[in-house]
């Protein structure tokens, strides 16, 4: 078996220096390595989204991605979408609507969306289904996940 190695990264905005095998992914360093529960196990083949990150502002499957090969670069997880207590807009309009059911999937959904506001503020609804089309969510219609989109980019 191979050794662990030394890896740095910046994730949710503090440097974090950790050993792990060259094998694993990022989200099993997120999870196991860096105790970042947030991201959450699908597929593990990059097809359902819910392992969803931001790397440098843009969406990321951490299924599919080494920590070796982002060193350098910006990691935001669920945790790190709001500092302290407060709920990101995006959190508190899913909560007042309902777009989270379950639950497993919404970490990944609410940072795409997250990404897709900062990039166009007022995004139409076809863009925020674009965004939004390879995340996987079993238990809503999405209806209401497009109306917390859309009451959060109203607001702005």
């Amino acid at each position: 078996m191979r050794s662990k190695e030394l890896y740095r990264l910046m994730v949710n905005g503090e440097m974090r220096e950790f050993a792990s095998y060259p094998s694993r992914t990022l989200l099993e360093v997120l999870r196991e390595d860096l105790g970042l529960p947030g991201t959450k196990h699908g597929c593990e083949l990059g097809e359902c989204g819910t392992c969803t990150v931001l790397v440098d502002g843009q969406p990321a499957l951490s299924c599919l991605l080494l920590p070796a090969d982002l060193e350098g670069q910006n990691i935001t997880t669920i945790e790190g979408m709001t500092p302290g207590a407060e709920l990101h807009p995006l959190q508190a309009s899913f909560a007042d609507l309902g777009a989270a059911q379950c639950g497993y999937c919404t970490p990944g959904i609410l940072l795409v969306a997250m990404a897709l506001l900062d990039e166009n503020p007022h995004p139409t609804r076809h863009q925020i289904e674009e965004a939004l089309g390879g995340n996987i969510c079993r238990c809503t219609g999405y209806l209401k996940i497009f109306e917390a989109i859309e009451q959060v980019a109203d607001a702005k």
